[in-house]
């Protein structure tokens, strides 16, 4: 099962440079995902002002987690449908989305479904860490302290503007637009993290609504049944893709040892010249880059381990029908 979820990752790398125009996913995902971050900064600076009461707090973070749940479900529907359309001429993304319109009203009961059990991990999270502050300080560690600690230095704080990052957007001629970095993207990450876990735990419900048509209570039965098989696969294509993602993040150590510059605390008088400005900018868009491609790989993975369990065969056999 091991070899077979690596076996399946590799499969998705293959497929994908086979079919370049899925790649339409990756920057059609990125642009949903941006658009939360932009809600996100719109929100914080919304409710610091007009200070709404904790009912209205919740729904819109509901009615935000629903639209970009309900979009990043519906794209995947319409991946896992273009790489398995029977055709001769390469897998069209845009056909797949096309496709998914007939399976929209299962799809949006989904990520209702989706968007509530985010919610929910979230309050659990934060109430288990406000009851053991101590037993469960390196989930802070891991988790938000980690995050907020790595963004606050070059090349992520890529003007080493300390005021960037702690100030109050739209006070003093500042622009709104950071609202959106650093506080929406921090937003936008804790999100997809708790997404991560219930895509693991849950991948395939949409392959079992789009292929098989099942009704959702179908497909979550199905989803879980197949899992029990495949679980080892399962975990080992997030992790190896995972390992991918965390390598290219982790050469931002490089680019701080070549250019001797840390975090706002040890320069505070520092800016770093445009060339390290430019290449951090450069840096942080490649590593977006690649963190999109890795997860429209993990899609058409997820299709792969749904066929090899149904199967029995290895991902990219000649029995699993290989994309031209």
């Amino acid at each position: 099962m091991i070899r077979r979820g690596i076996g399946s990752a590799f499969s998705g790398m293959r497929t994908l440079n086979r079919n370049r125009r899925l790649l339409w996913f990756t920057l059609v995902a990125g642009l949903v995902l941006a658009g939360n971050a932009i809600g996100e900064g719109a929100l914080w600076y919304i409710n610091r002002n007009i200070q709404p009461d904790i009912i209205l707090l919740y729904v819109q973070d509901f009615l935000l987690g629903f639209a970009t749940l309900f979009c990043l479900v519906f794209l995947l529907a319409g991946l896992v449908l273009g790489i398995s359309s029977k055709r001769d001429a390469p897998a069209s993304f845009f056909t797949g989305l096309c496709e998914a319109k007939k399976y929209v009203k299962t799809l949006i009961v989904w990520s209702f479904v989706l968007v509530l059990a985010v919610m929910l991990l979230d309050r659990i999270y934060v109430y288990l860490t406000m009851l053991f502050p101590h037993e469960l300080a390196f989930l802070y560690t891991l988790g938000d302290g980690f995050f907020v600690s790595t963004i606050t230095q070059f090349p992520f704080n890529w003007t080493l503007d300390w005021n960037m990052l702690t100030e109050i957007p739209g006070y003093g001629g500042r622009s709104l637009l950071l609202l959106v970095y650093p506080f929406g993207f921090l937003e936008t990450l804790h999100f997809l993290a708790i997404i991560l876990v219930l895509f693991v735990l849950t991948p395939f419900v949409v392959p079992l609504i789009v292929l098989e048509k099942k009704s959702l209570t179908e497909a979550v039965a199905g989803s879980f049944a197949l899992l029990k098989k495949t679980w080892a696969g399962v975990v080992t294509c997030a992790l190896f893709l995972g390992v991918i993602i965390t390598g290219v993040f982790l050469t931002h150590l490089l680019i701080q040892a070549a250019s001797g510059i840390v975090d706002p605390y040890q320069t505070v008088i520092f800016h770093p010249p445009g060339m390290w400005i430019a290449f951090a900018l450069l840096y942080n868009i490649a590593l977006l880059i690649v963190a999109f491609v890795v997860a429209t790989i993990g899609g058409i993975a997820v299709r792969d381990l749904y066929i090899s369990a149904k199967t029995r065969q290895m991902p990219g056999s000649a029995g699993m029908d290989p994309l031209h």
